[in-house]
């Protein structure tokens, strides 16, 4: 079993378009990166926040997910408290929705990383 796709899948989810840097696809590495870090800062100016993972509600459990796909960029704003939450503004439903597209959208990168490696993609 070859561990170099699942490493680059595993590089791609941690940062955002490394699984490609790392396969020398310097653009969509630069493209990825790029994008999906303006959808994430994009979701935090607009005071997005993170689901949490309380098991009863399904699409709930699919958001939260989705904000685990954001690899190193949820743990970062996890851990400096990065989001700055305000239920009242009016942009507070489009910052959650970007910051869950974002990590669907790292995870999507990630498996395109994983296909390359394998041979399945170019």
């Amino acid at each position: 079993m070859k561990l170099k796709p699942y490493l680059m899948f595993l590089a791609g989810w941690l940062v955002p378009g490394l699984g490609h840097l790392l396969l020398k696809k310097y653009k969509r590495a630069a493209i990825f990166f790029v994008s999906i870090l303006l959808m994430f800062v994009a979701g935090i100016i607009t005071h997005g926040r993170f689901f949490e993972n309380t098991g009863g509600n399904p699409l709930a459990l699919l958001a939260y997910f989705g904000d685990i796909g954001n690899g190193i960029l949820f743990i970062i704003a996890k851990k400096f408290s990065l989001l700055n939450i305000d239920f009242s503004a009016i942009t507070f439903e489009y910052g959650t929705a970007y910051l869950a597209t974002s990590g669907f959208l790292n995870f999507m990168v990630a498996i395109n990383a994983y296909d390359i490696a394998k041979g399945k993609r170019k």
